[in-house]
């Protein structure tokens, strides 16, 4: 078989395989959501919001959000076609910037998207890292478009760590899992590079507050 059909049947079977093994994996956990009162549910509002979570939380992150209308900026790179249909596996929208442009093409997909009523999820830190750090495209997203950025982190009291960049954490069957809604952050219209940074630095620092109290109650400053 050549390298071109087996990928494509990779393609085929691995994101299929892994939302169903996900499914089954995560039902066993037991959810304690915390500062509920800091949720803007859409569904209620009717306004959409701006998802934006580290790096780390990814997997856990689709099968949490998942029953809502989501269009969620995915990596250009042949490693993002798998998170890609992944995403689409629990009824989310890809949005996929090129590999030339730094993700601009996948900004105006979310734009056009919440204009069309979907919320978007973005990756704080974005694909490549490094890792906690935020990247300004959430920020810009929400400059544009006028919705809020939720942020969101979870905790597990048990779990499995990936060798990577970010350290992707997957929480261990019958594992308790904690997730923490972050201050909505407004963000003023049409800001230019200095608001741009000022708005970047403060999303970094809620999501970074909101990981040290999410890891900190298991004794742990970090996974």
């Amino acid at each position: 078989m050549t390298e071109g059909l087996w990928n494509t049947l990779l393609l085929r079977v691995v994101p299929v395989t892994l939302a169903m093994l996900m499914r089954l994996w995560f039902a066993t956990c037991r959810v304690r959501v915390h500062n509920l009162d800091n949720f803007l549910d859409p569904k209620k509002t009717g306004k959409p919001v701006i998802a934006s979570f580290w790096h780390y939380s990814i997997i856990y992150f689709f099968y949490f959000v998942r029953g809502n209308r989501v269009t969620a900026m995915v990596s250009a790179s042949r490693d993002g076609e798998y998170i890609a249909r992944l995403a689409r596996q629990f009824g989310y929208t890809a949005a996929r910037g090129s590999k030339n442009n730094k993700g601009v093409e996948g900004l105006k997909v979310l734009f056009r998207a919440i204009r069309g009523g979907d919320n978007c999820a973005l990756v704080a830190d974005g694909s490549q890292g490094p890792p906690r750090v935020a990247q300004p495209g959430a920020i810009l997203l929400a400059s544009r478009s006028g919705a809020p950025i939720l942020p969101m982190v979870w905790s597990a009291e048990r779990y499995f760590t990936i060798r990577s960049w970010d350290r992707t954490v997957i929480p261990k069957p019958f594992s308790p899992i904690d997730y923490f809604y972050g201050e909505p952050l407004f963000v003023p219209a049409d800001l230019k590079s200095d608001g741009i940074e000022e708005y970047r630095l403060l999303l970094e620092q809620r999501l970074n507050a909101l990981y040290a109290e999410a890891w900190g109650q298991y004794s742990k400053d970090e996974h």
